[in-house]
């Protein structure tokens, strides 16, 4: 025994000198790389990406991986065994020798005419119309047109309704559990921006079809006078003095900004789990006890609790599309620079599209027409296409091609693919051509764009780290943590895969008109009494959830969701449209095709009718 004591004395010392200050440490010739060959997809099996392992993570456990995550062991040795099982190192692996695309900006296709025989107005006015004369079948969400019958007629106006939106508020905050959808509001402000409008209806000059409709943005905007929090307890100490771009469009079209809404903090996750003392979670209203999905939580809520018709959110990884399908409303992420964000945090430049949140494809058409174009303090989208509507009122979808990868399409739960399925099959009996398309290099996308996004989000966020770290929620400091993991060389490499993704996007563009997948392979997860107090991270999850969302936020495509049915257990599923850049419209009028799929629209458990 005292031999192998003095054995082991020896060699242990030995081995630490030779693996600190003679290994090579920086590579090895034993590396196995992967060539990719320039604007050729790799030439493997149709795989999609792989599910993910991760344990879901509450109170005393998840309390312990954050401590672990952020020391010396946790940055070692926990965490790249953590990505290598997420396979988060692919890039890595890859020798890829396309230039880097840093900020995912397409030029439009000039060869396309864009030019419309009706004005964006009159396109609105006929959608409008023909969504009073449909028949209604038991409950439906009041939307725009609703607000504008009102109000047109006399019934109501818009301070009456404001009235009643401020009591419902109240109610909102004492209910149980509360609804936590609005975490902001001023009952003042409401009423000046509403007796103006109702000035304006009176006198009949009226400054949109938004005039008078009571909206909210997340409380990722800037928005005069509240607090520019962002979800967390330490930024937006004062009350903000000037509006980001959305919010200033938005008055100036006289809508009425009912408030700020919950988010989940920092933007760092997707069900919008945010336990801290300011925002608490928000609730879902279709089941109280389940999770909004995030990180625009608040704004979904809101829309689905019929508290306005339409919402502002943000989306970096499906953050205004998953909120909606989990919550039954419809989301739409504009073309990556398509709707300013100046006056948002900018938490990560190079994903995040803005969208707005309503109850029907025509509200996302008239909040998008009104949002979207070139912003001059804001870099991106300054060359864009004028925004069109183009398209719309066509009675079928004859003449367009919708492409389907059904190896990456079936990569969800039973009863959301079984019903999308049937919406595929509702937009050929429109007159869709379905294609069959392969979408290349998906276990790629994955990993480049959570690369991306936390790398981003670690450089914002660095000196926040530093200084507000125990301010900071659990599931944020985790993947934070994680964050720290990424060097400059898998920023660059997962920039190169974005200049592939660009590429292998434009060719398939010229075969079909849009890529159609589920918006979220499941349903909104359930909220356990652990996740109110410490809350939770859940990154199989997380990465489950954005599965179908990170190629458009990757390479700048735009997407919408609608609601297509509802599971078993009476939660919302959604389906999700992508088009190429700049081409919103035939995103919308395909959206407008798929609401008639919906056979009837089931009233949540928390509604508040606030005109009646």
């Amino acid at each position: 025994m005292a031999l192998l004591l003095l054995l082991l004395a020896a060699v242990l010392p030995a081995a630490a000198v030779y693996l600190c200050c003679v290994r090579r440490h920086t590579g090895s010739a034993a590396a196995v790389v992967q060539r990719r060959e320039p604007g050729r997809a790799e030439a493997r099996g149709r795989s999609p990406p792989r599910s993910s392992w991760a344990p879901r993570l509450c109170g005393t456990g998840l309390r312990l991986f954050v401590h672990v995550a952020n020391t010396a062991f946790g940055q070692i040795c926990l965490l790249p065994l953590i990505l290598r099982l997420e396979n988060l190192l692919l890039m890595r692996s890859l020798d890829i020798h396309e230039d880097p695309t840093f900020i995912p900006e397409v030029a439009a296709d000039i060869t396309e005419d864009k030019s419309e025989a009706k004005s964006t107005a009159d396109i609105i006015k006929q959608l409008l119309d023909a969504r009073s004369d449909s028949p209604s079948n038991g409950f439906s969400f009041k939307g725009i047109k609703d607000y504008l019958e009102c109000y047109q007629s006399g019934r109501l106006t818009p301070s009456q309704v404001a009235k009643n939106i401020i009591a419902v508020l109240e109610d909102c905050d004492k209910s149980t559990p509360p609804l936590r959808a609005i975490v902001q509001w001023d009952p003042e402000q409401i009423m000046l921006m509403a007796e103006a409008s109702t000035t304006r209806y009176r006198n009949k000059c009226t400054l949109s079809y938004l005039d008078g409709i009571p909206v909210c943005l997340k409380e990722e905007f800037k928005v005069v006078p509240y607090h520019h929090r962002v979800g967390t307890v330490y930024l937006g100490t004062e009350p903000e003095t000037e509006d980001a771009t959305v919010a200033k469009k938005l008055r100036e079209a006289g809508a009425i900004i009912i408030g700020v809404s919950n988010m989940h903090e920092l933007g760092t996750g997707t069900t919008g789990c945010n336990p801290n003392r300011y925002h608490k979670i928000p609730r879902n209203p279709y089941k109280p006890n389940h999770f909004t999905g995030g990180s625009s939580s608040g704004s979904a809520a809101a829309v689905a609790a019929g508290l306005c018709p339409v919402a502002i959110g943000t989306d970096g990884g499906g953050s205004v599309r998953i909120p909606s399908s989990f919550c039954g409303v419809v989301g739409l992420k504009g073309t990556f620079g398509r709707i300013s964000s100046h006056g948002s945090l900018p938490l990560t430049y190079s994903t995040v599209g803005v969208g707005p949140m309503c109850t029907s494809v025509v509200d996302a058409a008239i909040a998008y027409s009104i949002l979207a174009g070139p912003d001059p303090p804001y870099p991106y989208g300054l060359k864009q296409p004028k925004a069109t509507l183009s398209g719309m009122c066509a009675p079928d979808l004859k003449g367009l091609k919708l492409g389907v990868d059904w190896t990456f399409f079936k990569e969800c739960d039973e009863e959301v693919l079984s019903i999308c399925e049937k919406a595929v099959e509702h937009l050929q009996s429109l007159g869709a051509n379905v294609v069959e398309v392969s979408l290349p290099e998906m276990e790629e996308v994955q990993a480049a764009h959570v690369i991306c996004i936390l790398s981003e989000m670690r450089d914002f966020l660095q000196p926040d780290f530093n200084k507000h770290f125990q301010e900071m929620n659990l599931d944020t400091r985790a993947n934070l943590a994680l964050a720290s993991q990424f060097t400059a060389l898998d920023y660059i490499t997962a920039n190169r895969q974005r200049t592939r993704s660009i590429g292998f996007l434009q060719d398939i563009f010229t075969t079909v008109h849009c890529i159609l997948t589920p918006a979220v392979p499941s349903t909104a997860p359930r909220i356990y009494e652990s996740d109110l107090l410490t809350g939770m991270n859940d990154s199989g999850f997380t990465v489950r959830s954005m599965r179908f969302m990170q190629l458009g936020n990757f390479t700048g495509i735009p997407g919408i969701v609608v609601p297509i049915g509802y599971s078993m257990a009476g939660l919302p599923i959604g389906f999700q449209v992508m088009a190429k850049w700049w081409d919103e419209a035939v995103l919308l009028r395909i959206g407008l095709k798929l609401e008639q799929f919906r056979c009837q629209t089931k009233k949540p458990s928390i509604y508040y009718d606030v005109l009646a």
